[in-house]
């Protein structure tokens, strides 16, 4: 997150020098919620995807970490009835979603995270996990107080989802090597306003070593 202004100083230290940039922490209960990383996004020949195998492989390793400590994890797709009635301005401002439709292989989980049965799947119509979704209640009848984000992209629903993450009032944690998307530069600025703004970017092998040892903040 090196990225700079025209001075040559940081944004996020220019964040800083305004007051900006606070730090949530972890809490008690985390949970793992993975956006987005479904074939229709990280298949070649779709037309909606990524390079995203960097980002699957780290997940991966986030996973094992959180099944191993029974932490709760959720997945979301992107799913459209087949006339695409329930995708309102979204499908028109972005055509290539309508390949996203029920029964079509698109909306499946990326096989390489291993989807267990007990790891629910929100089915979801524009980028926030938590817009027209059960997602919010699910986690507070759970009594999850931090959201550990990954997925794609970084810029779309990635981000969509961190907002009202902590407009939700959840701790949220972004690990940068989870999360993707079709632009380097995207990528990058988004990160940086997500910490700037919104919630915690944490590099992975941090976020493993807190959840290995159990540890949040009081």
């Amino acid at each position: 997150m090196a990225t700079q202004n025209g001075s040559g100083k940081s944004i996020l230290d220019g964040y800083r020098s305004k007051g900006f940039a606070g730090r949530v922490g972890f809490g008690r209960r985390p949970a793992v919620v993975v956006i987005d990383f479904i074939v229709g996004f990280t298949d070649p020949d779709s037309p909606l995807a990524g390079e995203l195998d960097t980002q699957i492989e780290a997940t991966r390793t986030l996973l094992e970490t959180a099944r191993s400590r029974s932490l709760p994890v959720f997945f979301t797709t992107t799913v459209y009835e087949a006339d695409w009635s329930n995708g309102g301005l979204f499908v028109v401002k972005i055509p290539s979603l309508k390949i996203l439709v029920h029964g079509s292989r698109w909306i499946e989980v990326d096989p390489r995270l291993d989807r267990r049965p007990s790891e629910p799947i929100i089915e979801k119509q524009y980028a926030s996990a938590f817009f027209g979704t059960s997602l919010a209640s699910t986690l507070t009848a759970q009594g999850i107080d931090t959201v550990i984000v990954a997925g794609c992209t970084t810029s779309g629903c990635v981000r969509a989802t961190v907002v009202d993450s902590l407009q939700h009032g959840f701790r949220t944690i972004i690990p940068p090597e989870c999360v993707g998307d079709r632009s380097a530069e995207q990528h990058a600025a988004n990160l940086v306003d997500m910490e700037g703004k919104y919630g915690d970017v944490v590099e992975l092998a941090e976020v493993v070593d807190i959840l290995e040892r159990g540890e949040g903040s009081p």
